[in-house]
């Protein structure tokens, strides 16, 4: 099964060519500061990326965009050690953002 999008509910702007903000991230991030979904932490060692856990977690590395909204911690793939990561079941969040 392919990665579920962060754009799956974003609206297409420009003739189909662009998609706007991602309502998918936006629904992501309020369920987990919400208490919607239930999280697990982890702290970030020197080696850790989001691709790479999320494909440890999850199987599949596409969805690094779940923990970094949930994370509420921007785009970056690589951070900096001691950062936390939450990770939030990913049928929690396949089924918020349909």
């Amino acid at each position: 099964m392919p990665a579920a999008s962060r754009y799956t509910r974003a609206p297409v702007l420009g003739f189909g060519a662009q998609f706007g903000t991602s309502q998918a991230t936006n629904a992501v991030r309020s369920a987990v500061r919400s208490g919607a979904i239930p999280v697990k932490t982890i702290t970030l060692k020197g080696i850790d990326r989001l691709d790479t856990i999320a494909g440890s977690v999850y199987g599949d590395g596409r969805y690094w965009w779940i923990l970094a909204a949930a994370s509420d911690i921007g785009w970056g793939m690589q951070l900096p050690a001691g950062t936390v990561i939450k990770i939030p079941s990913l049928g929690d969040v396949l089924n918020l953002i349909g």
